[in-house]
């Protein structure tokens, strides 16, 4: 349970907020790649941890984010020419880089001296696996790019898609979080024995604060051993896990390494960015194969509303919940993974009132999350050293899931499942 207070001061993002101010010091995704797919095309709309900008390719392929708003008379950018390396307002025809210099004033006399005074807010970006990162923070303290092992992977053995979510982010951290719900929510088998999670629907959590974070492992007794999940939260905002096919067979190599991050839009809505990518060289992903994943999970492009990333399925038709199936087939009623999630979390309301829950022994990794966010935001305060910036704390880090002996110590069992290759 957190204090009204501390809940304020963990869920808001805006410029002028302790918790957006410590925010600011990360990388955060600004868009997927795809998104502007070629050089003087079209402007994008971007609203970033409650601001207002536009990206856009410039002519040598680098991408520009500057303010949504020209600083003439703040006609809208997203409506400007996008051309010769600088976004121009279609007003004045006033442009600038991505720098937010103003590089041309033809309104103006020549040789004005107002052009040199202008300037309009810009961020860096950089653009890695399939994302494009930008970084908001004070530029003296701008870090390393980011290095997660999946941004390393090629691009045939990676994935990443985008979903809009209608809360705040931190109710969508602590989804991803917790483990105990998967028994719950994601039963889409009623007595489904070949589910390792519904063998045991009480596991026993354990969390290691780590540099970037911390690791978290779920232990559930299966048949004839251990289920071990292990996940890392890297700060502030990213989940890293596994996922193993089935029970027979399959179940000590990954189908697949998954991951989240969660990126505030504002203080009330929030972008999910969703990563799969191969454990392994030989086990290069299949585009249709990806989808059919996507769609079960209930973010396929099938299952958006189109040139959206919004879900078809989603609050103004109560996610097309059948009463019917939550008696015969699956817990919730509700089809799709991802769905189920956001019935949960949106329908918590645009910001959770945590000050009014009762924890238990399967929130171990929430408590330890949002304990570490406001240690965190209140060591940004003093200029301390953050969890999770220095690339070097996560670069080599991999979740993995597998059923090890009984008496096994999962460490040793699990010791090079859980380093990263690419």
């Amino acid at each position: 349970m957190l204090t009204v207070e501390e809940n304020e001061r963990v869920t808001r993002v805006g410029p002028n907020t302790a918790g957006g101010k410590y925010f600011r010091r990360f990388w955060w995704p600004m868009c997927l790649s795809s998104e502007l797919p070629e050089p003087d095309g079209s402007p994008l709309r971007v609203r970033l941890l409650g601001e207002d900008l536009v990206a856009y390719r410039a002519t040598d392929g680098t991408v520009g984010l500057v303010d949504a708003y020209c600083p003439h008379r703040r006609a809208p950018l997203f409506f400007g020419r996008n051309e010769e390396c600088g976004i121009r307002c279609v007003y004045h025809g006033w442009k600038f880089d991505k720098h937010g210099d103003c590089v041309d004033m033809p309104s103006e006399p020549a040789g004005t001296t107002l052009q040199a005074k202008v300037k309009i807010v810009a961020y860096p970006t950089v653009e890695k696996g399939g994302v494009v990162w930008a970084y908001m923070g004070p530029k003296d303290q701008q870090p390393a790019e980011p290095d997660y092992e999946w941004t390393r992977a090629p691009q045939t053995h990676r994935y990443v898609s985008k979903t809009f979510e209608n809360c705040n982010y931190l109710q969508c951290i602590e989804g991803g979080l917790d483990t105990a719900h998967s028994s719950f929510a994601h039963n889409n088998k009623l007595n489904d024995r070949a589910n390792l999670r519904q063998h045991d629907k009480s596991p026993n959590i354990d969390v290691e604060r780590t540099d970037y974070g911390y690791c978290y492992v779920s232990t559930r007794h299966v048949d004839d051993g251990k289920y071990i999940r292990v996940y890392h939260y890297v700060m502030p905002a990213q989940q890293l896990r596994a996922s193993i096919i089935g029970y027979e067979g399959t179940r000590n190599k990954p189908a697949r390494l998954d991951g989240h991050i969660w990126v505030p839009i504002d203080d009330y809505t929030t972008f999910v960015y969703n990563i799969m990518c191969a454990p392994h060289p030989e086990d290069e992903l299949v585009p249709e194969a990806v989808e059919k994943r996507e769609v079960a999970a209930g973010r396929g492009a099938v299952n958006n509303i189109p040139g959206t990333f919004r879900l078809k399925r989603n609050q103004s038709n109560d996610y097309l919940i059948d009463r019917q199936m939550q008696k015969t087939q699956n817990y919730t009623g509700i089809v799709g993974v991802n769905t189920q999630d956001f019935a949960l979390q949106e329908g918590m309301g645009p910001i959770c009132d945590r000050s009014k829950e009762f924890l238990g022994t399967s929130d171990k990794a929430i408590v330890a999350m949002r304990r570490l966010l406001l240690d965190a935001i209140a060591q940004n305060e003093k200029d301390g050293t953050l969890r999770g910036l220095d690339p070097d704390t996560y670069r080599k880090v991999r979740a993995y899931d597998r059923v090890i002996p009984g008496s096994a110590n999962w460490k040793d069992a699990m010791a090079k499942d859980l380093v990263a290759i690419w």
